[in-house]
């Protein structure tokens, strides 16, 4: 008897990820579309716990890695959780972070590959997620995106990591320090995913982007660099009506679906532990770089919690407001400013009730109220 049983998949009772098996694949599904499948604290744990059971369950031979309706696969961590509790106790980040990394790493160490289907945008964690797995299927209306230096973070979740491993240094750099979107066509030429799918349907019922030589969708295997292979390629202004559902436009995943499960199939009739073996060694590099970078990630992020940058960045995220950046850097390069504390360093002492500690930018004791002098006393 094996000390490993096999597991209904329901029998996990997940309320964040939607986890299933039928037949020879797992399905898991971030199920959080309110808010475009960014994932909690709880959804990294039953994400984490899916992974783990479909690795060790031998009925399984690969893994199908999703997000919840049609706009987005993932968009990274829930920004207003960040700043409601991380931004509050920097220390639990640390363990939030402990959380994250137990999360990518049950999809690198999973004994099955794991295929991501890119229903929707994968925008920071959600791109740090899709790039952990081993094979990426992206529909044609979604897009690609960091923004750790919009919010005050940085992607060093996977990105800073793997990014000059999928599409080289200058355009691993550009896509972080530049947060600017990469749609399906553009990240299927640079490396980013595998196979690009049409999803968009016209008022016609039919698929708006046509290929040449009977092409249902495009791949890094079937198409030639130097060839032109569209008849008919969707527009921005298509896409933007699909999504929206206008003028007779929408999304439609079938073919999407039909793709993922040929690519299951292929996998399914290989041998299962010469699958497993060989990506373990293609997940050198990855698993070098991860493993180089990530204990220091962890550490620096919980630290960099306790300062200016992601209290603004977030903030103004969930206020839905521009974010300060100009105020930032004003504040950095004057003398008499800080950019690490929102009213100043801890840095003046009141004289009435010898409260210390008090922010250098504060007028009265925030304990007795007292006036405060303006010179910073020790």
């Amino acid at each position: 008897m094996s000390l490993f049983p096999q597991k209904d998949a329901e029998s996990f009772g997940f309320k964040e990820v939607e986890y299933q098996k039928r037949g020879r694949v797992a399905f898991i599904t971030i199920n959080r579309p309110h808010n475009y499948n960014a994932y909690s604290t709880p959804a990294l744990q039953e994400l984490t716990a899916a992974f783990t059971d479909a690795s060790w369950d031998d009925r399984v031979a690969v893994v199908v890695f999703s997000g919840k309706g049609n706009r987005a696969f993932c968009t990274g961590g829930d920004v207003k959780e960040y700043q409601a509790s991380y931004t509050q106790r920097p220390r639990d980040y640390w363990k939030y972070m402990s959380c994250f990394k137990a999360y990518i790493e049950s999809i690198l160490n999973c004994g099955k590959p794991v295929i991501a289907r890119l229903n929707g945008m994968a925008v920071g964690g959600g791109n740090e997620s899709q790039l952990a797995c081993d094979l990426a299927v992206m529909g044609e209306h979604t897009f690609i995106a960091q923004v750790g230096t919009s919010v005050g973070s940085v992607a060093c979740g996977g990105s800073t990591q793997w990014l000059p491993l999928h599409v080289g240094d200058r355009k691993a750099r550009a896509i972080l320090f530049l947060n600017q979107r990469y749609q399906a066509y553009a990240s299927l030429a640079m490396g980013l995913v595998n196979t690009v799918v049409p999803v968009v349907k016209g008022a016609d019922g039919a698929f708006v982007t046509k290929f040449t030589d009977d092409r249902t969708f495009l791949a890094d295997w079937n198409t030639d660099p130097w060839e032109q292979p569209f008849e008919r390629r969707v527009t921005p202004a298509e896409i933007k009506k699909a999504v929206k559902g206008e003028d007779g436009y929408s999304i439609d995943l079938s073919r999407l679906d039909e793709v993922v499960a040929d690519q299951c199939e292929q996998i399914v009739n290989k041998f299962s532990e010469c699958t497993r073996y060989t990506k373990a060694q293609v997940n050198y590099w990855k698993e070098a770089a991860w493993h180089a970078t990530v204990g220091h990630a962890r550490d620096w992020l919980s630290i960099h919690y306790t300062s200016l940058e992601p209290h603004e960045g977030m903030t103004a995220f969930v206020e839905k407001r521009k974010t300060d950046y100009a105020g930032m850097r004003d504040r950095a390069a004057d003398p008499n400013a800080s950019s690490e504390f929102l009213w100043g360093p801890y840095a003046k002492t009141c004289k009435e009730c010898g409260a210390k500690g008090i922010p250098r930018d504060f007028d009265h004791c925030g304990k007795c109220g007292a006036a405060l002098e303006t010179a910073v006393t020790a």
